[in-house]
């Protein structure tokens, strides 16, 4: 008789396919759970002590896992902040590529944003604190603003791309998908600034003030461009 419990994820892997599913499924249920515990522990130590002054000692210790298991899943101390924020950028990406091929560029990466913006206002509870606490150290960080500053430039890089594809124009040669998004990311910026500067935190706000924003770059550009 096998000294391991049946259904133990530790033991033997010989099961059915349904049973390998399901300790697949637990397993990566158990990541995510660690994944998010370094998430909060890390932006409540940022809060109350300074993103410098904080360590990843003290985020693992606060979670009671290994450094070991902290890089599994960050490069990065900065990278728990950015890194959470970026799966933002891969679902407006993901919503761009889907948008109708008719649609103009601007509309097209507005109703994609709209996409993400309905991902924070809605998120749980627990998600909206995470968006929240990752705001207000970003917004009082410089390192991590500078970081932030990096992101967007990829972001730019990868909607350009997908615009130049959607328009069919060569992006070597075509200026047009970079200045489209460019305009569209600095009214995203700007919106983000403005919450941070009148200290809005709460996600849907801030995501209510995005979109505002973003409208108003589009009747800006019809209007004054």
């Amino acid at each position: 008789m096998s000294a391991v419990p049946a259904g133990d994820p530790s033991g033997p892997t010989s099961g059915s396919p349904a049973q390998e599913r399901a300790l697949a499924g637990l397993r990566e249920r158990k990541k995510q759970r660690t994944r998010l515990a370094l998430i909060d522990a890390a932006l409540e130590l940022f809060l109350a002590k300074g993103y410098e002054a904080a360590t990843i000692d003290e985020i693992v210790a606060a979670v009671d896992v290994s450094q070991r298991t902290f890089f599994r899943y960050f490069a990065t101390k900065e990278d728990v902040v950015t890194g959470f924020l970026a799966e933002h950028d891969q679902v407006l990406g993901e919503a761009l590529a889907a948008r109708p091929a008719s649609e103009r560029p601007f509309t097209a990466l507005f109703e994609s944003l709209r996409v993400v913006l309905r991902t924070i206002a809605e998120s749980d509870p627990a998600e909206g604190a995470r968006f929240r606490r990752a705001r207000k150290v970003i917004e009082s960080t410089p390192s991590l603003m500078a970081a932030q500053m990096a992101r967007y430039s990829a972001s730019a890089d990868a909607l350009a791309t997908e615009i130049a594809r959607r328009e069919d124009v060569d992006l070597e040669h075509d200026l047009r998908p970079r200045i489209v998004v460019a305009f569209y990311l600095a009214a995203v910026k700007v919106a983000f600034e403005e919450c941070a500067r009148r200290e809005i935190w709460d996600a849907g706000t801030v995501a209510a003030r995005v979109e505002e924003a973003v409208t108003l770059a589009g009747r800006t550009m019809r209007d004054w461009v």
